[in-house]
């Protein structure tokens, strides 16, 4: 279970350097990074795939979409210049306590 956590953690850091790297493609007009971008989602997706052989599905993708999503929000706001407010950061951290609830529920 924990290796499955890992992969899944993995899986996350992929799709999150992927859709941060998404204006970089210029439209997928640039093919390096639209390669990378793509790559990126495939592996991250085999790794989700892997990962639900071992927890549920529902548990997984709501980890995976969470923290990916206060992740790549986060990323956003401190590297690549997007603003944030009081109200998106409120947003995120509910979804971060939301998915920490569902593990918590799950787990007995």
């Amino acid at each position: 279970m924990y290796l499955a956590f890992g992969l899944l953690l993995v899986a996350i850091a992929t799709e999150v350097a992927a859709t941060s790297s998404l204006p970089r493609t210029n439209g997928f007009r640039e093919p390096a990074w639209t390669g990378l971008v793509l790559a990126g989602y495939a592996v991250s997706i085999w790794l989700l795939a892997i990962v639900v052989r071992y927890l549920p599905v529902s548990t997984t993708y709501a980890v995976w979409s969470g923290l990916g999503t206060a992740a790549v929000a986060v990323i956003g706001w401190v590297w690549l210049g997007e603003s944030g407010t009081w109200v998106t950061a409120t947003a995120l951290a509910m979804i971060v306590v939301g998915v920490v609830l569902l593990n918590l529920h799950g787990a007995h």
